[in-house]
């Protein structure tokens, strides 16, 4: 063998080398997630962890040391991270932050969220809503494409009282939500038992129009239908969940999200739906399950089963921007659990699990 064929074969060795490499790179970094925490216990902040394309986990990593970071969302198209800060601070409420994504999260702003305890934070053309628990309001801010917030503009406060004593006492906001196509917003209140409707115009909260749940249901989070046409409200106290029609908010129908045969205490938590519209999932914590139901041509639902979180108080879940995996946070067994969902029937197999301190928020990377 000459010089210049052992330089040749040499080259394509160390090619063939580098190709590996990326391709495990790519292999290793298919999804890239943030993980949001309660700060009472081990953790410290946020974190974040890559997803295999086979839905085996990789390492967890901190990435932001903040306090009580409970709920995420991503703005500016993907750009920023918003956090929330569940706490309530001296001047009566908690805050919300924004972060630079890259390598480590750089913090770029912390503003009043307008409230005590906000357990939800989310973003569109550059406004930015807070939901406030114990503050039982909704706060509205902007952010800029610099991802620099701007000081607290609105705050819609709610008023009222539902029926089930301790939790319902006062008004609590729990979550708030840009409606599709329209420039209004539908705030859900667990404690007043209601969804809270309310027109966006010139940074502030217009005229708001209260649809009542059914009694004692304990609003929490939502999920709109793909096509626009229904929107599915996870009730936290009455373990159901309400389908509306989205134009008219009249109430459709109610589902139990829990077996007939169940007899423990168990109570809802998170919602989404699959983006073609065909199947809908709901977290049960003390069930400690994703339940499953089919998606009908009329808005209804139809139970499928119940899929085990293998682990307990499950807060929060995601689906993959791809659809190809469900991940779930178990809050008080401190891990997280990947689940593989076949598109075609709805259901869940169980792929990977690793350990997290006190997860409650899951969120996919763009």
């Amino acid at each position: 063998m000459n010089k210049s064929t052992i330089i040749l074969a040499l080259i394509s060795i160390f090619a063939l080398s580098c190709n590996q490499s990326k391709e495990k790179k790519m292999t290793q970094a298919a999804y890239s997630i943030y993980i949001g925490t309660y700060t009472d216990t081990d953790s410290k902040g946020i974190y974040k962890i890559t997803m295999d394309k086979s839905g085996k986990f990789g390492d967890l990593q901190l990435k932001a040391e903040t306090m009580s970071p409970s709920f995420l969302s991503l703005a500016n198209d993907g750009k920023n991270l918003l956090a929330v800060n569940e706490i309530n601070s001296l001047d009566g409420a908690g805050s919300v932050e924004s972060y630079q994504l890259g390598e480590e999260l750089k913090l770029i702003s912390r503003k009043s969220s307008g409230g005590a305890h906000p357990c939800f934070v989310t973003e569109k053309d550059g406004v930015v809503l807070t939901a406030n628990y114990t503050g039982g309001n909704t706060g509205l801010l902007r952010i800029d494409a610099d991802g620099k917030l701007s000081e607290l503009l609105d705050v819609n406060q709610h008023e009222g009282a539902g029926t089930v004593e301790g939790r319902q006492d006062a008004p609590h906001a729990h979550s708030i939500w840009f409606q599709p196509n329209k420039d209004g917003a539908i705030a859900v209140d667990l404690g007043t038992n209601e969804l809270w409707v309310s027109s966006i115009t010139d940074n502030q909260f217009g005229n708001t129009e209260r649809i009542a749940m059914p009694k004692g249901a304990g609003p929490r989070h939502l999920a709109f239908h793909p096509k626009g046409k229904y929107i599915y409200v996870i009730n936290e106290l009455s373990n159901t969940i309400t389908i509306l029609n989205a134009e008219t908010l009249q109430i459709i129908d109610n589902v139990n999200t829990l077996p007939q045969a169940f007899e423990g205490s168990s109570f809802t938590a998170d919602i989404h739906i699959s983006s073609d519209g065909k199947f809908l999932y709901g977290s049960n914590r003390g069930h400690n399950s994703i339940v499953i139901y089919a998606v009908l041509e009329n808005g209804r639902l139809e139970l499928i089963g119940h899929e085990s979180t293998r682990g307990d108080h499950p807060r929060s879940f995601s689906l993959s921007p791809d659809g190809k995996f469900l991940l779930v946070a178990n809050q008080n067994t401190d891990n997280l659990g990947c689940f593989k969902r076949n598109k075609e029937t709805g259901l869940l197999t169980f792929v990977d699990e690793i350990k997290a301190p006190k997860p409650v928020c899951v969120l996919f990377e763009k």
